[in-house]
């Protein structure tokens, strides 16, 4: 079934402004990618959608004075998972201000992920996408990952009780398995700090 325009505008606009996507997003109305491309491909010369990358497109948030923003990072790495199926693990500062420790959203983002390397890039963002080791994925998608990857790059000696403050108050009930489950893991420093997060003795 080849889809119109219209049916495709109308699939993205229910989404809402601001929304990033992939061909994928069409995968259950049709198996005719190619004609999706086009109609893709028409509306992005209308300017009613951007092509941010190879197969990655938003429907921007269009403001009165500065025009089309740049998407916001959350919603270009769950379109990235969603159309190549994998997962991605945040690190180093990215990590970091997940989890409030800082509050710069660095331009150039190092995710691990279970799939191919990648490098996208969109206004003066960056997000690289890098292969890695099983034992870095485990906790991707958790706070117990963005704990362990924040703590690796500040640096043992420059945690501070704020810091570790900061991480406990973005803990929840459900967090909790999570970061046992990664304290084996971890690096005996970190698995201290973790211990102590959910209030755990030392075995």
């Amino acid at each position: 079934m080849e889809l119109t325009e219209k049916q495709i505008i109308a699939r993205i606009r229910a989404h809402g402004r601001g929304f990033v996507f992939s061909t994928k997003l069409f995968s259950s109305l049709t198996d005719d990618s190619a004609s999706v491309r086009t109609a893709l491909t028409r509306l992005v010369q209308k300017k009613s959608i951007r092509r941010l990358s190879h197969g990655l497109y938003d429907f921007p948030i269009v403001h009165p004075q500065l025009g089309a923003l740049v998407p916001s990072v959350e919603n270009v790495i769950n379109a990235i998972k969603s159309a190549d199926a994998i997962e991605v693990q945040a690190t180093g500062a990215y990590a970091a201000n997940l989890l409030g420790l800082s509050t710069q959203i660095p331009m150039r983002i190092e995710l691990y992920t279970n799939g191919p390397r990648r490098k996208i890039r969109f206004g003066n963002q960056e997000i690289i996408l890098k292969p890695t080791t099983p034992k870095n994925m485990i906790g991707a998608g958790t706070k117990a990952g963005l704990i362990l990857h924040a703590l690796r790059q500040i640096g043992q000696n420059n945690v501070t009780d704020e810091m570790i403050n900061q991480i406990k108050s973005k803990i929840i009930d459900a967090d909790i398995k999570h970061i046992k489950k990664q304290i084996p893991y971890a690096p005996a420093w970190i698995s201290k700090i973790m211990r102590t997060l959910i209030n755990e003795k030392e075995s």
